[in-house]
């Protein structure tokens, strides 16, 4: 099972249906893609600057391994490696670059298919009862002590020795 979150842009209301058309839904764990065809797979999606930022990080990767004169199997195994970091973090990578174009997460469910991710986040939204609902901070904002001149190390007044 593998969950699933549901990107909406800000304006959007739980209750109407009228921004789910433009609904993105990105599953979380390793993605083959990024991990076979890493800036493509970037560019693909419409990630231009994580696109970018794989593609300086491999050519990097590339040229500094060939300045420090490593063997080509080295060399082949730091990039496996490196393609299988970037498979991990494409989900993460993805949904920054959504928020940042104002898609935040708006909701999001365990399912074990793309298709019953999308019914459950798509009946949770429009049954605007059933999204979880901000929490309260547990401590509050300001400080709780009495405002007392402090001179030191130790809030103590100085007669109670």
């Amino acid at each position: 099972m593998r969950s699933y979150t549901l990107h909406l842009p800000r304006d959007a209301r739980p209750g109407e249906a009228q921004g789910l058309d433009r609904a993105q839904i990105v599953p979380d764990g390793f993605s083959w893609g990024a991990f076979a065809f890493t800036a493509l797979w970037f560019f693909f999606h419409r990630l231009w600057l994580a696109g970018l930022g794989v593609l300086v990080g491999l050519v990097a990767v590339a040229v500094l391994g060939r300045s420090l004169g490593l063997s080509p199997f080295t060399g082949t195994l730091i990039t496996l490696l490196v393609s299988v970091l970037i498979g991990l973090e494409a989900s993460s990578l993805r949904r920054w670059t959504l928020a940042r174009r104002g898609r935040p997460v708006r909701d999001a469910v365990v399912a074990g298919s793309v298709a019953e991710a999308e019914s459950r986040l798509m009946s949770r939204w429009l049954d605007s009862a059933a999204l979880p609902r901000p929490v309260a901070p547990a401590f509050p904002a300001g400080p709780s002590r009495a405002a007392e001149p402090v001179i030191g190390l130790f809030p103590f007044q100085e007669g109670r020795r």
